[in-house]
This record gives C-alpha cells, structure tokens and sequence, in this order.
C-alpha cells in the first residue's frame, strides 16, 4: 500500500539559498523528525539511519535528477521502501515556495494505522516548518552542492 503526502511552505529566504541548504543532507538530522543520520556516499548516493514509530530503520537512497535551483528526486535503492521530489519555486527575490511530494510504503500494522490517519503527513508538515525556522534563522545557508544529476549520473 503506497501513500503519497504532499506538502508545501513559503520560506523567507532567497531561492538560492534555500537550495543550497536542502542540498546540506547531512544537516536534515537537524531539522527532521525521527532522522538520526544521513551520510552522503557520494554526490548521488545517501545512507540514511532514522527511528520511524519506535523501529531503528537504515536505507540507502538515490539522487534521480538534480537541478540546482529547481527540484531533487529520489528513490530508495534498498531498505525501507520511499522516493520523492521536492521542487523549489522563486516567489520574490526574499520568498521561496517548497513543494515536497513523498511516496511511502507502510509496512508493519503500526506504520499503516499510523499512515491511515495521517502520522506521515504531520510529520512531513513538521519537518518542512522546521527546515524553514532553520534557514531563516541563520540567515544563511550552512553549504551548497550545485552539480546537477540525471537518471542518477552527474552532469558535469
């Protein structure tokens, strides 16, 4: 059973540097619920430790395609099963929409109940308004990759 969450938040902060800062993956730990770890193996490849509803979980994900300043997609390429997109639009030269689409695939009773009434999508919510105190806060993002992926390769 795949659920797809859809989310989405204004931040006050200039396009640029609110993509610079979501390519900071090993930085997520700081702003996402239930995120413990995220290694980047390489410019396309993630390792990821989370506790997600009590249970210690590890994947390893995929950067699909990467568009600096557009949008990053990813899949899960073992583990726990998820892929996703997040797609930034330029609102005015201080204001950023993000828009995050997830597709996850519940697996025990416990991860489907919590599914059914919408655990995910708060969490999702969370998370994006927590990334958004984060960046704003600082003022400044903490790093920037600006290479750009396609089918999983990196376009130099």
């Amino acid at each position: 059973m795949q659920k797809t969450i859809e989310k989405s938040i204004e931040v006050a902060a200039p396009l640029r540097a609110v993509y610079n800062q979501w390519t900071q993956f090993e930085d997520f730990p700081r702003f996402m619920e239930g995120v413990e770890e995220v290694r980047q193996l390489d410019d396309t490849h993630l390792h990821w430790r989370a506790k997600v509803a009590g249970k210690d979980l590890e994947w390893d994900a995929e950067i699909v395609e990467q568009v600096p300043d557009q949008g990053i997609s990813w899949r899960s390429i073992n583990g726990k099963g998820n892929a996703g997109r997040v797609r930034f639009d330029k609102v005015d030269e201080t204001h950023t929409r993000i828009l995050l689409a997830m597709e996850i695939e519940p697996e025990t009773v416990l991860e489907k109940a919590g599914a059914f009434v919408g655990v995910p999508a708060h969490s999702v919510a969370g998370d994006l308004k927590r990334f958004k105190e984060f960046i704003e806060a600082r003022g400044v993002e903490t790093g920037a990759w600006r290479g750009e992926a396609h089918g999983g390769r990196v376009q130099h």
